[in-house]
C-alpha cells in the first residue's frame, strides 16, 4: 500500500532540507507510520484508505498527510543518543533532579499521539448519561390527579 505522505511532502510542509541520512530515515519511516495509522483505524473498524477515497472534498486526505508529516517530524526531533527530555531541572548541595520525557515511553510507536488519532476521527469523546436512581420504569400513575 502507498504511504500517506512522501519525502517531498515532508520537505515542503516543514520548509526544511534534510541530510541524506535523515532523508533515508524519512523514506523508511513513511510506510511504517502509514501502516501503523491503518492498524489504529482497523481497531475502530474503519479503513483510512476507504475514508480518503470516499471523501469528495479531499480534505480528509490532506488531514491524513498532515498528521503523517507531524508524526515524522516528532520522531526526527527525538534524541536517540539518550532519553528524549523536554524539560530538566537540577539543584546543588542537597542534590535534586527532575525531568520530563518528551514522549513518555519513547520509541516510534509512541510518537503517534491521541491527538493525532482524534484529528483523523479515530478517537472521539464518548458522552454517556449515568442513571442515578436506576433505569426508568415508565410508571407515572402515582402522578395523576
Amino acid at each position: 500500500m502507498e504511504s500517506f505522505a512522501t519525502l517531498a511532502d515532508v520537505m515542503a510542509l516543514t520548509g526544511k532540507t534534510y541530510s541524506q541520512t535523515d532523508q533515508a530515515r524519512i523514506s523508511a519511516l513513511l510506510p511504517l507510520i502509514s501502516d501503523t495509522l491503518r492498524m489504529e483505524a482497523a481497531k475502530t473498524g474503519r479503513s483510512i484508505d476507504k475514508m480518503v477515497e470516499d471523501d469528495t472534498t479531499g480534505a480528509y486526505g490532506s488531514t491524513v498527510k498532515l498528521v503523517t508529516v507531524d508524526i515524522i517530524v516528532r520522531i526526527l526531533r527525538q534524541s536517540w543518543d539518550g532519553e528524549p527530555m523536554s524539560q530538566e531541572s537540577q539543584s546543588a548541595l542537597g542534590y535534586n533532579w527532575s525531568g520530563t520525557y518528551a514522549i513518555p515511553g519513547g520509541g516510534i510507536a509512541a510518537a503517534i499521539m491521541r491527538n493525532d488519532l482524534k484529528r483523523l476521527g479515530l478517537k472521539q469523546q464518548r458522552i454517556r448519561g449515568i442513571e442515578l436512581y436506576g433505569p426508568d420504569q415508565g410508571d407515572y400513575s402515582h402522578f395523576t390527579g
